[in-house]
């Protein structure tokens, strides 16, 4: 966008599949789509043994 007076716009990602099983198509997703979360790994371990996200995570203090 080389023209700062454009109008902005956004466009999703290709999608893949029908009604309930509709989602983002894997292979068309980028980090500019904000798909990168390196921590998602340890997130799901805690999850899966119950324990709580660690401080600064948890905002309903």
């Amino acid at each position: 966008m080389s023209d700062p007076l454009e109008r902005g716009a956004s466009t999703p990602p290709a999608i893949v599949g029908e009604g309930c099983t509709q989602r983002y198509d894997p292979q068309a997703l980028t980090p500019e789509d904000g798909t990168e979360f390196a921590e998602a790994a340890e997130l799901w371990r805690q999850l899966q043994q119950g324990e709580q996200p660690p401080e600064g995570g948890d905002k309903q203090k």
